[in-house]
């Protein structure tokens, strides 16, 4: 029989209130090949629900009990309901648990299950901010757990296979890259009157770490990624899943070594404040990276999409020998030029967009092994922090004009075509020009995960926020 850890009530309601409560670690548990693991699942609305029937029919593992904030989401999930995701985690018999809640509480619920001696699979992007993903990283090693990201395209084989030929050197030295995804996305509305929140629906436990503020949206799930008190826009919801790819593919272990940006929220006057036009000049290690989201239609009388060299999201790679173009379920290097030209395909990455990356979390709790995930918590917490730089960089911004920008970005033929292709959907859009935000240029120290440098004072209040009280994010140490 399997040992388990003890965790009380008055311990974890003390740590809760308190950040600096002390732990002892928790003692690694293998469980086995043949033994099930027992899973809690936090937030079970769309993709949380997705996972408890993920979960819950996958081999050697069953879903024992289920949380949201929302207790009308609970409905017909399996297991026991709890509404505070706290009595989960009290639960001796729950090996691990899913965290699909709000970016906001993704930290703060992670470290908190590893501290109640629980394995975590946490939703993208990791964090909120850059500082409590690294102390997800520190929990992690503290309570010898085996922290898995939701970032599934890792356990594609196309990425796999593409990033070892990368890191071998096939195509060469790479010349510059980028990371984007377009949409078309409409208005989160504008209320008059903050929201009445329903009954079924605890307020003060959604909120969490984050501000408990009125709210103006008019639906009040999912609408929240476009209101950076509890969101993080287009570039934590769906961009990360390529910049996750890109630091897999290139070895980037850290964050990058600086950041400009520039964007706006365009077309809309509605009650987010995501921007939806975004796009980062980043100088990663040495490569030039550009990465971009774009969520507006290419005219205002049309839902179409936008697209950069012919692709609406992914990642490319542009390297001596070869450019690479893979994005979901695969992609295709192709031969090019001494101008860089792309002529015929010479390799293709086929995938499956990462099928059995859930399973890849439950085999490696049974065999103990943190080592054997495809997407551990620190190229999470890469990933996400990449997609954080860029948004920092942003709000630190001021009103541009596009020639402005045009002279500020570096002379690269990636962030010059980048430039002109967004100025020109802005202009096809007549939107307000007014609202053109150039950002500073950045210098960070990704050893520190600290800003240095020129505007380093008003760019590291933006790597750690405060938190409510009853909802600190810890500061842990090994």
């Amino acid at each position: 029989m399997r040992k388990k850890s003890g965790f009380s009530r008055r311990t974890f309601m003390k740590t809760s209130a308190a950040a600096s409560a002390a732990y002892a670690v928790v003692p690694h548990t293998v469980l086995g090949a043949n033994e099930r693991v027992l899973v809690g699942v936090i937030g079970v609305g769309g993709k949380g629900g997705g996972h408890c029937k993920q979960f819950d029919r996958m081999d050697g593992c069953s879903v024992i009990a289920v949380s949201d904030a929302d207790a009308g989401r609970m409905n017909g999930k399996p297991g026991k309901h709890c509404q505070d995701m706290r009595e989960i985690l009290e639960m001796k018999d729950v090996d691990a648990v899913v965290i699909a809640t709000p970016n906001h509480w993704h930290s703060l619920a992670a470290i908190w299950a590893c501290q109640a001696g629980k394995h975590v699979y946490v939703e993208k992007p990791v964090s909120h901010y850059i500082w409590e993903g690294r102390q997800m990283c520190e929990a992690r090693k503290k309570y010898n757990r085996i922290v898995q990201t939701g970032t599934q395209q890792l356990t594609c084989p196309a990425v796999q296979r593409c990033g070892e030929d990368i890191r071998a050197g096939r195509y060469g030295k790479i010349k510059w890259v980028h990371c984007f995804k377009m949409h078309s996305r409409g208005s989160v509305g504008k209320r008059s009157e903050p929201m009445q929140i329903p009954d079924h629906i605890d307020y003060d436990l959604w909120a969490g770490p984050a501000p408990k503020d009125p709210i103006y949206r008019e639906k009040f799930h999912y609408d929240w990624h476009w209101d950076l008190r509890w969101g993080d826009g287009e570039m934590g919801n769906w961009n990360v899943h390529y910049t996750g790819d890109l630091c897999h593919m290139l070895g980037f272990e850290k964050l990058p070594n600086s950041v400009v940006s520039a964007g706006g929220r365009f077309l809309w006057d509605d009650a987010a404040d995501a921007p939806n036009m975004l796009f980062s000049m980043m100088d990663y290690q040495g490569v030039p990276v550009t990465l971009e989201i774009r969520d507006l239609p290419v005219r205002r009388d049309s839902n179409t999409q936008a697209a950069y060299r012919g692709r609406r999201g992914g990642n490319i790679i542009m390297c001596e020998k070869a450019v690479i173009k893979i994005a979901r379920g695969g992609g295709k290097a192709y031969a090019v030029d001494g101008d860089g030209k792309a002529g015929e395909a010479i390799e293709q990455y086929k995938g499956n967009g990462g099928a059995g990356h859930e399973k890849n979390f439950i085999r490696a709790i049974q065999a103990g092994d943190h080592g054997q995930l495809n997407a551990p918590v620190e190229i999470g917490h890469a990933a996400t922090g990449v997609c954080h730089l860029s948004t920092i960089s942003y709000l630190l911004g001021k009103k541009a004009s596009p020639d402005e920008i045009r002279t500020r970005m570096d002379d690269n033929e990636d962030i010059r075509m980048t430039v002109e292709e967004q100025l020109k959907q802005l202009d096809a859009l007549e939107v307000d020009m007014d609202r053109l935000m150039l950002g500073p240029k950045l210098t960070f120290d990704p050893d520190r995960e600290q800003f240095v440098g020129e505007h380093a004072a008003e760019a590291n209040k933006l790597v750690r926020l405060e938190s409510r009280k009853g909802f600190v994010v810890p500061e842990v140490r090994g």
